[in-house]
């Protein structure tokens, strides 16, 4: 439990605080998506954020996608379940995406030309099609403590999943449920994850906060529930510049070497917010929009 918090206090310390100017809150808002402050009964965490695309047909239904937010937006109930809205550009990436072809907004260095033409040619392909988004806010849990990532997966899945389907406009079968998360975010949400692998179709993370020791074990628990609940999409990204690249290289490496699917991204950028509004939030959105989902509407 130390060496782990240690490990990512030491990470947070040089990545969100050196960066503290450029990673300021930022609105956020599209008129793509209805943003809905979403108040529930729990006793972790009582509150996500619900965001509803204003652009379907009558009678369309998407998928849901659940997305858990780093280390930093754990100290504050509202700052964590609307990190994704203003802090990580998940407005403005679906946006984006919306609208196609999709141009850098920032000079950094924080994509190669050749994958933002990529991007733009699967686009002309297949327009983003687009999905519900829940961000739940994500308390500091204990990873030495089993009892509260159990209360935390039971409230995820029985409580913020429910209410997301209820409120929208959403594909109901678990396989069109995914699971996503940011750094510490990403880690918490591969507990989930393994403890709930029933509901959800998928899988992924965004800048993983993992070492390579753990990401070893972690490769070997997913193995094991995927031998026995069947196949699931999995999705492993990182940067060049990410403190836990490592940790998310070796991950995917043992989850290949055990046979696992999955897709593995490594974009070029450090590991810090405006990386995300650039390019890591809008490469994971990408990802999700690409899993199969039913060709005909389905009505209500």
């Amino acid at each position: 439990m130390l060496t782990r918090r240690s490990f990512l206090s030491a990470a947070a310390a040089t990545l969100v605080g050196r960066r503290a100017r450029a990673d300021a809150p930022k609105s956020g808002a599209t008129p793509d998506l209805d943003i809905r402050d979403i108040r529930v009964e729990g006793d972790l965490s009582r509150r996500f954020v619900l965001c509803v695309p204003t652009h379907l047909a009558k009678h369309e239904r998407v998928p849901l996608l659940v997305l858990l937010h780093g280390l930093n937006e754990t100290q504050e109930e509202r700052m964590g379940a609307f990190a994704w809205i203003e802090r990580y550009g998940l407005g403005t990436a679906y946006e984006r995406l919306r609208r196609a072809p999709v141009a850098r907004t920032s000079t950094a260095p924080l994509w190669t030309d050749e994958r933002v033409a990529e991007i733009n040619a699967e686009l002309a392909k297949r327009p983003f099609r687009g999905m519900v988004l829940a961000c739940p806010y994500m308390p500091d849990l204990q990873i030495s403590s089993p009892s509260e990532l159990d209360r935390y997966a039971k409230w995820i899945t029985d409580v913020v999943v429910p209410r997301a389907h209820k409120e929208a406009p959403t594909l109901t079968d678990a396989k069109y449920t995914g699971l996503d998360g940011c750094s510490l975010g990403g880690h918490f949400g591969l507990e989930v994850f393994l403890r709930r692998p029933e509901a959800f179709g998928a899988w992924g993370g965004v800048q993983t906060a993992i070492g390579e020791a753990s990401a070893q074990e972690y490769a070997r628990r997913l193995a094991e529930v995927l031998a026995k609940v069947g196949p699931k999409d999995i999705h492993v990204e990182t940067s060049t510049n990410d403190a836990f690249r490592r940790g998310n290289e070796a991950f995917s490496a043992s989850l290949a070497k055990r046979g696992v699917p999955h897709e593995f991204r490594m974009v070029p950028g450090p590991h810090d917010q405006a990386w995300l509004r650039e390019s890591g939030t809008l490469e994971m959105l990408l990802w999700h929009d690409e899993r199969p989902r039913p060709t005909r509407r389905i009505a209500r």
